[in-house]
């Protein structure tokens, strides 16, 4: 939103119609010798000239325009305190290649995996305005989509451009883990939590998930996971030689067991998802996670417009110069 940092400024543009009155006043007569006198009378009774005319307007408008320049226009910037929940929540979400499975729906059209988790996770973080929320994203190897914020406007952006192919393929469940316990270490909530879907096994990465979960339990981090995908076989996007795409039927592999020990070793709870209705459960019923709250400071990032209003007041100076000393130029 646009704010102004000197708004009590603007009530300077209240003037501007006074002294457009003023300056279009009826002047004195022309004393100058005419022939006739209807051709004065004419001119007597005109209020300005068309140049002048012009010449005002613009001169109004560069007052218009400092004027607003002069109250520091804003798109976003500053900080405020709120009153936050006491849970910082990491989200890990898997972007490997098999989240191009399209096994799950939504309003009767088969979408990608990836593409409902974006939706469900996205919903999650509405129903949470009061926590820091921080994204991780992984396939091969993680990578920080977003650290904590309270800036969820921005989180929705950065969610909105987690693509599969980012990195490389695999999927590295520990490594993911592990970034996000070292993002929340060192913060002081009262409640931290990793929230991990994916729809594998640990393929990559150089930590496994149980070492991973041992180094949460240490830090007093519970570890939610979420297995996604139906059971059995899932139809997924392939590639042929001839650069074609096509549906081919792949086998569902998720490492149920290891996710369930990770959740239990950190105090929290493993979920299966195998359709769209049923992953938005889960994302719910983490949302009914007990809170607490305290105060904390809201940072926002602004960029300062001041320069969409002073530049073309400058340049439209620069016009009322120019052709005050050409076209309408006044004799003395």
């Amino acid at each position: 939103m646009i704010r102004f940092l000197y708004p009590e400024l603007l009530w300077l543009l209240a003037l501007l119609p006074l002294l457009a009155m003023w300056r279009g006043r009826r002047g004195r007569a022309p004393a100058v010798r005419y022939s006739t006198a209807s051709n004065a009378r004419e001119l007597a009774q005109a209020r300005k000239s068309r140049a002048g005319r012009w010449m005002s307007t613009l001169r109004i408008l560069v007052l218009g325009l400092i004027i607003v320049g002069l109250a520091r226009p804003q798109l976003g910037r500053g900080t405020s305190e709120v009153d936050a929940s006491g849970i910082d929540i990491l989200l890990a979400v898997d972007v490997s290649g098999s989240m191009e499975a399209l096994d799950f729906e939504l309003g009767g059209t088969p979408m990608s995996r990836v593409e409902i988790v974006k939706k469900v996770v996205s919903k999650f973080i509405e129903d949470r305005p009061n926590d820091r929320i921080g994204l991780v994203a992984f396939a091969g190897r993680p990578y920080l989509v977003s650290p904590l914020t309270l800036d969820h406007d921005w989180l929705q952006q950065r969610l909105d451009q987690v693509r599969i192919g980012m990195v490389e393929d695999g999927t590295a469940i520990g490594s993911a883990i592990a970034s996000g316990v070292n993002r929340l270490r060192d913060q002081d909530a009262k409640s931290k939590i990793v929230i991990l879907l994916t729809d594998g096994m640990n393929n990559a990465g150089k930590v496994s998930p149980l070492i991973s979960a041992e180094a949460a339990q240490a830090l007093d981090i519970k570890v939610y996971t979420i297995g996604a995908g139906t059971r059995g076989e899932a139809p997924i996007p392939v590639t042929d030689r001839f650069g074609r795409r096509q549906l081919a039927l792949a086998q569902v592999d998720i490492d149920e067991q290891t996710l369930t020990e990770v959740a239990d070793m950190t105090g929290a709870t493993y979920y299966r998802a195998t359709d769209t209705d049923s992953l938005t459960r889960i994302y719910d019923e983490i949302n009914k996670l007990e809170t607490t709250t305290q105060t904390m400071k809201k940072f926002a990032h602004h960029r300062e417009l001041f320069a969409l209003a002073t530049i073309p007041a400058l340049l439209l100076l620069g016009m009322e110069l120019s052709l005050a000393q050409t076209r309408f130029r006044r004799l003395p």
